[in-house]
Formats: C-alpha cells, structure tokens, sequence
C-alpha cells in the first residue's frame, strides 16, 4: 500500500514539475522568438510588394523597401536559419531541463519507496512464519559473532587503568540460556588472556527485531535485522539513478537490491557524548579512532574527529548540533572524512560534504577521494612550463601563472579580486581545463551571482562551485578549501588539467581559529593556533604539475587573502605568501584611481617568471615591467614639480599610455596573441598619436585591422612562437600601415 502512495506521489510531483518547466523554459526564447518572427514577416512582406509592382506602375515602393534580387533572398535566409536555430535551442533547453525534472522526479520517488520498502521488510519479517525462521538461526548467529571478536589495542589500554571490561549481549528476544553461558564462557577466556575480569550483561531489546548484538568495551559485533536494514536503506540509496526511466524499473532496481544483500556482521565502535557547545562535541570511547575519522550520531548528524586527547575526544558536528545530547550515542563510521569526485559535479553548486545545493537534485557518484590527502611527493612533481592563461593583460604579461603554480592573490576588499578570477575561469572555455570555485564565507547572494555570470558567459558546464557561505558553521567553512582540493585531485590524477580558487583564505582562518579555540587549543599571534601554518601549507602543496608516471595532470591553485590597509605583512598574508609562488597585489588607490584590474606591479611577482609564458609573450614583455617599475619612479618625482625634461615627459607619457593599456573591462579575456599584439604596439611607439583615454577604442580597431587585414600574421602569432627577424618586419610593417590609416581616419 505504501508502494502505491508513493508511486501516486511520483505521478503527481512528475506532472506539477513538468508544467513548472515548461513555463519556465519557454519564456527565455519566446521575446528572441517573437522578434525574428516580425522581422521575417516584414522582410517577406516587402519581398512580395517588390515582386507585385509592374515596371510601368506609377505606385512608388516604399522607401524602407528592401531591394530585391539575390541580397534580399539571402538576408530572408538568413532570417529564417536565425528563427530555425532559436527554435532548436528552446527545444534543446526545453528537452534538457524536462530530462532534469524527470530525473529529479525519479529520485523523489525512489526515495519514497526505499523507506517504504525499508518499514515493509521490517514489518514483514516480525510476523509468522519469518519470526520462527530468525529464531532458529540464533545458534548461527552466535558463531558468527564468536568467530570475530577480539581485543582491540583500544580495550588493551583501558585495562591498564581499569581491571575490569564491560561485555554486553543485546537480543530482540530472550535466549536461551545454554547460548547465553556459551557467548559467556567464550568472552570471558578471551578477556583473561590479556589479564582482564569480565563484566557480563545480558539485555533484551524488541526494536532491534531480530538477530543479536555483542559489546565488548567499545567494540560492537551486530548482527541484527535492525543494522541489516539500516545498512540495506543505505545501500538502496546510493545505487545509480541514470539507467531508471519509470516506477516499475525503480522497483525492479530496489528489490535486485534487496536479494543483492548479504548478512554479515557489522563491527564498529560506540562512543558517548559528554557535552556539546558551538558546533563542537566532546565524546567518550573511541579508543581506536584516528584524527580525521567521520562519526555517526544517533540523530542522523554525522562529525569529523579534530582533537585526541587522553580522556577525551574533540569532534566537530557538520551539520546543526541542536539535535545532540549529552549521553547519545555515537557511532565510528569507520573512514576518514571524503568526499564525491567526478565529472558529475562539473556544473554543478554543492557544499563541502558534495551534497548538491543548486536545487538539480542528487550528485550519484561512486567515486569518492578523502578531504585530506598527502601532496605529491618532489619526484612526482614536473617543472612548470605550460601557461595557465587568464585572459587578463596586466598577470600573463607582467605576472604569468603557469600550470600547477600556486599564485596568490591579495588586496583588500572591493579591489576586484573576485572579478579578476571570474575573467581567468571564463577565458578556459574550450582548452579542457576544470574549474572549481571555493567560496568561503561569502554571502548567498555573492555566490549566486557568481554562478549566475559563469552560466551567462557559458563556463559554468566545466566549473563546481563549493559553497560554505557566512551563514554555515565554522566546520563547514573549516572543510571546503580541503573538500575542493580533494576534487581537483581527481582531474589532476586522471591526466588532466584543474583551475582551483580559493576565495578567500582569510575568513578559513578566522573559521579554524574559532574551532581551535572551542576545542581549547593554546592561542598564538593574532590568537591563532600555531599550526594555521601548517594548515594552508598541507592544502596548498597538493597544487602540482605531475611526470607521466604520476598522472600527468596538473592543479593550479589561486588562494585569495583579504588584508586590512593593504598590509600584507601582518600574520596570515606572510603566512600564505611564504607558502604559494608568487603574489597579485591589488592595490585601493589604483582601484579607486580607475585602473582595472588594479595590479600592483612592484609588489607582484611570480616566482615562476618567463617559463610560464608563451615565447612570442616572453619577447614582447621582457622590457614592460622594468619601463613600468621606471615610470612609477619618475611619476612620484614628478608630482612634486613641472619643469620636466623632453626624456623625462616622454617615459612618462609612454608610461600612462602602457597603463592604459593593461586596463581592461569586466568578462572579456583576450586571446594571448591579441595580448602581445597590443603591448609591442604601445611598447614600439606605434599607439604615440592615441590620447590615452582613447586607448580602449584603439585596442578594438587594431584587433579588427589585424584579423581582416593581415590573417596569416594573426595565424603565426596564434601559433605562439617567437618571432624571427622577418616576421617581426612583417609585424611592424602591418602596425606602421594601421597607423597610417587610423591616423587618417582620426584626422577625418
């Protein structure tokens, strides 16, 4: 009968889902649509006319008529492919989202019906003749548990302080009393052989329905029909979805699951909450458990061990900790925190356990890599020599990243940091590199946007979005840099390159410093641990290039730290800055003077340097930061007074014209060859005649003169190459021939 609700359910939440997307689909092309539509009935409407009018007619055509003859046929085909592909992209997008829905939809229902079928077996196996049958299989039960027990290195060290261990036999129904003497017997000669005195209990407990559990000290052997089924809904939960298009094949699925399930005795370690405060949980027992493990409370809550100490242990609650009490129970999942890796969290926005929070429905993966994992050692690691383009001008020319470089980037707040990793993840559309954005305690709506521009200039498909935003706890925020490294391992190992940004460190360290001061840490400079270190320098380090031997992939690692003032000298910027490659400094007044993006260039540097760059890049900007650095001189002096001689005036002027240059607009990464194009023409005298507030229209007009007018250049400075004494003639052939002309157009 649940089956049925739930498959009515389904039926219901299918159809509201798909009117839902309809309406929300078909608006997005409808105004395009609509638009072509009347240009095309106009355009046919006047084709008509033109046809109709007799050369002897004294009626004149409108003015507004189009001419007719082959220009005209081909302007309404056009016309029509345009309307023809809208109409196919509606479709496309329409079909997509219903095929999402769908899914979505699949997977509420299956839900339902794993907890229906979950409280259906559950039921169906306390009842005659299934009652019986488990009870006969007590004995068998018995032995299998015998057969596993022993004393773990745990219980070992709670007999030296204690003489005695406590064993407990817990069964859904009374036992007999031979096999009550028997498990006795049996625990207390393996508790003597190690020199401990027994402590021998025996309850009784119907929820567990069938089936019998053993406690030895903090060690649980369960074989029970209530962990079999807790395990069973589990398992059921994760199997893949793809392959399921209706409710009979989910069904199908859940019961090839069902005879798919072995009984096997299930060994884990309880433990006990002694206090919860601020997302932190103070649990006793758990002797064997290690630094990283994830535990599983009684609520459903699950935590990650953060501190061992002798009589206690720290954990810090994922989730809300509302729900915890002091006394619960907590049980040792037995793996170290890890999370979902794969090409199907690409698109997507999740949170630093890899749940999905775009509202797409479940990520299914199977595959899954731990959130802290050693970085790769120094003979797996390659030289870096491939550039890690950004698009921006003033980082692949005056700072290149390379592939595998760990760049930090650092300014004070509302100095276009975000803005300037936006532009690097949108300029890797199409060079098959992954992106994944960690964002740490930035607002919802900030994130929201950012997804928002990814999708609009198409590089959302190759990107992951990990989301710990102001409003999640300390340990969320703590976990996600390390979550998203995690990911990014994943491409690096499988061959491939990954982008990942870090936005920002800072508020991390303010969220490790909360814990570790809730876990009664000692305080250091600034009241941070003393490992905050150790901490980004563990993180950081799993950014690497690696040999073929190792994967051949490569993660390239851009941190993001907030300073106060632009002081970059006070703990946590020194600290990232000794750690990372090289630095970005975006500076307020350069901001602020309207200099976008904002780099500071002598306080920038990587330490990668010119093997990061492409060669034709290496040789136009060779000079450009020693003739910036010298203009930055001069132009302090120069405030000061204005007798100026010509030398003087004209590095200067050179100087605002090269500024002017590496500013650059929001979302518009340029090319690397349009790049170097660009800088030779400043850096060569060819731009002198341009006032420097006409600088961006310069830019637009030599890029269209060079792709129209000179393609076989733009072809060998595609290629990246450095140039040889005949093409760099050629280059200054064609720029002297555009200054001419441009010249002349601005005189007309």
């Amino acid at each position: 009968m649940q089956l049925l609700y739930a498959l009515i359910n389904f039926l219901i939440l299918a159809v509201g889902l798909w009117l839902v997307g309809r309406k929300t689909v078909l608006p997005r092309f409808a105004e395009r649509r609509r638009s072509i539509a009347e240009d095309l009935d106009a355009a046919e409407a006047l084709e008509a006319a033109a046809q109709n009018a007799s050369p002897g007619s004294e009626e004149e055509p409108p003015a507004e008529a189009l001419p007719a003859g082959p220009e005209a046929d081909a302007g309404l085909e056009l016309l029509r492919r345009e309307l023809a592909e809208e109409d196919r992209l509606a479709e496309d997008l329409h079909r997509q989202e219903l095929e999402e829905l769908h899914r979505e939809a699949m997977g509420s229902a299956r839900d339902q019906a794993i907890r229906a079928l979950v409280l259906e077996l559950g039921a169906h196996l306390t009842k005659e003749p299934q009652l019986s049958r488990l009870r006969s299989l007590e004995p068998m039960i018995a032995e299998k548990i015998l057969e596993q027990i022993r004393i773990t290195p745990g219980d070992m060290c709670y007999l030296m302080h204690h003489d005695v261990l406590y064993v407990t036999l817990t069964s859904a129904f009374p036992l007999d009393d031979e096999l009550v003497e028997l498990i006795g017997q049996r625990t207390t000669a393996l508790l003597r052989e190690v020199g401990g005195k027994p402590s021998y209990w025996v309850k009784v407990d119907p929820d567990l329905l069938g089936g019998m559990r053993l406690r030895i000290g903090d060690t649980v052997y369960d074989l029970t029909v209530e962990n079999r089924l807790y395990h069973l809904e589990k398992d059921l939960t994760k199997r893949p979805i793809d392959r399921l298009q209706d409710m009979d094949s989910i069904l199908d699925d859940l019961m090839e699951g069902v005879r798919e399930a072995e009984p096997q005795v299930d060994t884990f370690q309880l433990g006990r909450v002694l206090s919860v405060s601020d997302g932190i949980c103070w649990l006793d027992g758990l002797a064997d458990i290690m630094y990283g493990e994830v535990v599983e409370f009684d609520c459903g809550e699950r935590g990650m061990i953060l501190d061992i100490e002798p009589q206690r242990i720290g954990c810090v609650v994922f989730d809300g900790y509302e729900k915890l009490e002091s006394g619960s129970r907590v049980r040792r999942v037995g793996r170290i925190a890890s999370v979902p890796v794969g090409d199907t969290l690409l698109g997507r926005v999740v949170d630093p356990l890899g749940r999905a929070i775009d509202g797409k429905g479940r990520i299914r993966t199977e595959q899954k890599r731990p959130i802290e994992n050693p970085a790769p050692g120094i003979p797996d690691r390659k030289s870096i020599s491939i550039p890690m383009h950004t698009g921006v001008k003033a980082i692949d020319a005056l700072v290149p990243i390379g592939r595998g470089q760990r760049e930090l980037i650092i300014g004070d707040r509302q100095t276009g940091k975000t803005a300037l990793l936006l532009d690097a993840i949108i300029n890797q559309r199409g060079k098959n590199v992954a992106c994944i954005y960690v964002a740490i305690g930035q607002k919802e709506a900030a994130v929201a946007e950012f997804r928002d521009k990814l999708e609009k200039y198409g590089a959302m498909s190759y990107t992951t979005i990990v989301s710990a935003p102001a409003s999640s706890s300390a340990s969320m925020q703590y976990i996600a840099p390390f979550a998203g490294a995690a990911m990014s391992e994943y491409f690096m190992y499988s061959g491939r390159d990954c982008l990942i940004i870090y936005d920002d460190l800072s508020k991390h360290a303010v969220a490790y410093r909360e814990l570790s001061l809730l876990l009664h840490r000692p305080s250091g400079r600034e009241a941070y641990p003393g490992d905050v270190f150790y901490l980004h320098s563990r993180l950081l380090e799993r950014a690497a290039r690696l040999t073929e031997e190792a994967g051949g992939g490569s993660v390239t690692a851009l941190p993001v730290i907030e300073t106060q003032m632009g002081d970059i000298s006070s703990y946590i910027p020194t600290n990232v800055i000794s750690i990372t490659d090289g630095q970005i400094f975006l500076e307020t007044d350069l901001f602020n003077s309207g200099q976008r993006p904002a780099v500071n260039v002598g306080l920038s540097v990587s330490r990668v340097g010119s093997a990061a760059q492409t060669p034709l890049m290496k040789q136009v900007s060779s000079r450009l930061r020693m003739e910036l650095a010298q203009y930055r001189e001069l132009s302090t002096f120069a405030q000061f007074g204005s007798d100026l001689d010509d030398s003087t005036r004209k590095v200067l002027d050179s100087g605002e014209r090269m500024m002017a240059a590496l500013c650059q607009p929001r979302y518009e990464p340029l090319e690397d060859w349009k790049q170097a194009t660009l800088l030779f023409t400043v850096s060569e005298g060819f731009a002198d005649h341009i006032a420097v507030s006409d600088m961006g229209e310069f830019e637009g007009r030599l890029f269209v003169y060079m792709e129209s007018r000179e393609p076989e250049l733009v072809q060998l400075l595609r290629s990246g190459k450095k140039l040889d004494q005949s093409g760099l003639a050629r280059l200054k052939d064609a720029l002297a021939q555009f200054r001419e002309e441009d010249a002349h157009g601005d005189a007309d």
